[in-house]
């Protein structure tokens, strides 16, 4: 198997750091975005896309309205998606940057993914 890669992608929102990271971090949140069904329970998140079966993440760490992070129960642990919150110190922006990893030659396919779901995520936050 091919060493997979870290990546990050940057995303300016028109939203305050309080109500986005709601968007990320809680399973309402979550569900608006994200994927059609999102369960929590003792710390396991449960995503649920399509009808199928549930993929299982667990929080690695979290602060409240500046970041969380995720790792899937099915890879590997060091492994990671992340949604980071920051304020642009010129124009007070608000950035959402996303960090996941994938194998160097998915790395485009999953960027469009993730562009596509923050698309959604805007959608939802009306900006």
């Amino acid at each position: 198997m091919a060493k997979r890669q870290l990546y990050s992608i940057e995303f300016p929102v028109r939203c305050s750091p309080n109500i986005l990271y709601g968007f990320l971090a809680t399973p309402a949140g979550l569900q608006e975005w994200f994927a059609d069904l999102v369960d929590q329970r003792d710390g396991i998140y449960s995503f649920t896309w399509g009808g199928g079966k549930p993929e299982k993440a667990k929080v690695v760490s979290s602060e409240e309205n500046v970041s969380i992070r995720y790792s899937w129960l099915h890879e590997d642990p060091k492994e990671y998606f992340e949604f980071k919150i920051d304020t642009a110190e010129v124009s007070n922006q608000t950035i959402l940057t996303v960090s996941a990893f994938a194998e160097k030659n998915d790395i485009k396919d999953e960027s469009m993914m993730w562009e596509h779901q923050v698309k959604e995520l805007f959608h939802r936050l009306g900006s």
